[in-house]
C-alpha cells in the first residue's frame, strides 16, 4: 500500500510517500480502509523528533473510513462498518490497523472525513471544558489559537456552557471566524498584548481558566491572566515546549497546573463513547460546526504540514488517500 513514512526527523520535507507493506490484522484489531486522515500537531513533534519515535515510523493517530478485517475476538465493528478513531497510530496510509475498542461506529448522515475532521480536536475540546476544568454559567476562559481546529470547536462549547470566551487570535480573518464561533472577545496577540486586554476586559479580576496550546510563547502571559484559584490547562506547545514552573509562581494566587492529554481522557472504552457520542451528535445536528480548511492527496502531506507549522490554516486539515 501507499503511505507516508518519516526515515530521519526533521522538517516537512523528511515525510517521503512510498510503498510499504500492508498491515496485518491481529487479535482484537481490526484493518480500516482509510477515508481521510487527521493532520494533527502532534504529527508534526513526532515528524521533527521532539517526541523520540523509533524510526521508521508512519505518523498519523487519526482517520476513518470502512472496515475490511476484522481479528480474532472482535465485537465492537463488523467488515463494512464507517468508522473512524483516534488514539492509534499510522494513519498516514491507505489502511491501518487498528485496536477495535478505539473504533467508534460513524452515525447515519455523517461520512467518514467528517469523522476524521473532528474526533482528535473534538474530544480534545470537549475534555478541556467538561473535565478538566468543566465550565459554568459566569466563568470566563481564555482560548488561545481560537481560529484553529480546537480553537474553533472549544469556542463553541465554551459557550454553550454558558461562559465569557476571550479569543486570542494572530489576524483579522482569524478574529472574524472566532467571533463567528461565538467568541465575546477576540485579541488579535500580533497587535495587542493579550495579558493587559484580559485585565482590561475582565476589569482586573481574570479569567478562571487558560486554554493554552501554543506552550513557550504564552505560557507566562496566561498564568498572568489567571484569576486567584483560575487554572491553566496547557495542552499543546504549538511553539516550543515550557520550562520547568517554579511553584511559586503559582503560589502567589493558588493557581492550579495542567498538562492534559487526549489519551488520559479516553482512557476506557466508556469514556471513549460518551466523549465521542456526544461531539458527533452535535455535528449530526449542525449544533456544532466542524471547519475543513483544506483536503490534501496523501501524496502531499508535507505541504499540509507547511501549512500547520506556518500557522496558516484556520480549521480542519485532512489528508485523502
Amino acid at each position: 500500500m501507499k503511505a507516508v513514512q518519516v526515515s530521519q526527523t526533521g522538517g516537512p520535507e523528511v515525510l517521503e510517500y512510498r510503498d510499504v507493506d500492508d498491515p496485518i490484522v491481529g487479535p482484537g484489531q481490526a484493518i480500516v480502509d482509510l477515508a481521510a486522515s487527521g493532520v494533527n500537531y502532534m504529527d508534526v513533534y513526532l515528524r521533527s523528533g521532539a517526541n523520540q519515535p523509533a524510526l521508521p515510523v508512519i505518523p498519523g493517530g487519526e482517520g476513518a473510513g470502512v472496515v475490511s478485517e476484522v481479528g480474532e475476538g472482535v465485537t465492537e465493528v463488523e467488515v463494512g462498518d464507517v468508522v473512524t478513531y483516534t488514539g492509534a497510530g499510522s494513519s498516514y496510509a491507505e489502511r491501518v490497523a487498528v485496536p477495535s475498542w478505539r473504533l467508534v461506529k460513524m452515525p447515519e448522515g455523517l461520512d467518514a472525513e467528517a469523522g476524521a475532521a473532528v474526533m482528535l480536536q473534538g474530544m480534545t475540546a470537549h475534555y478541556l471544558c467538561h473535565s478538566t476544568y468543566p465550565l459554568k454559567p459566569g466563568d470566563v476562559c481564555l482560548v488561545h489559537s481560537a481560529a484553529g481546529g480546537v480553537g474553533l470547536l472549544l469556542t463553541q462549547m465554551s459557550k454553550a456552557l454558558g461562559a465569557t470566551v476571550i479569543a486570542t487570535v494572530s489576524t483579522e480573518e482569524k478574529a472574524e471566524l472566532a467571533r463567528g464561533a461565538g467568541a465575546d472577545h477576540v485579541i488579535n496577540y500580533a497587535e495587542q498584548d493579550f495579558a493587559a486586554e484580559v485585565e482590561r476586559i475582565t476589569d482586573g479580576a481574570g479569567v478562571q481558566v487558560a486554554y493554552d496550546a501554543v506552550g513557550l510563547s504564552t505560557y507566562e502571559g496566561s498564568l498572568a491572566c489567571l484569576a486567584p484559584r483560575g487554572m491553566l490547562a496547557l495542552y499543546g506547545q504549538a511553539s516550543g515546549p515550557v520550562p520547568p514552573i517554579a511553584t511559586a509562581i503559582l503560589g502567589r494566587k493558588s493557581l492550579f497546573l495542567t498538562r492534559p492529554s487526549l489519551g488520559t481522557y479516553t482512557a476506557t472504552r466508556e469514556e471513549l463513547l460518551q466523549r465521542a457520542g456526544d461531539v458527533l451528535g452535535w455535528m449530526k445536528s449542525g449544533t456544532l460546526d466542524v471547519r475543513i480548511h483544506d483536503r490534501f492527496p496523501l501524496s502531499d502531506a508535507s505541504e499540509a504540514h507547511r501549512q500547520l507549522e506556518g500557522r496558516l490554516t484556520t480549521g480542519k486539515l485532512l489528508l485523502i488517500p
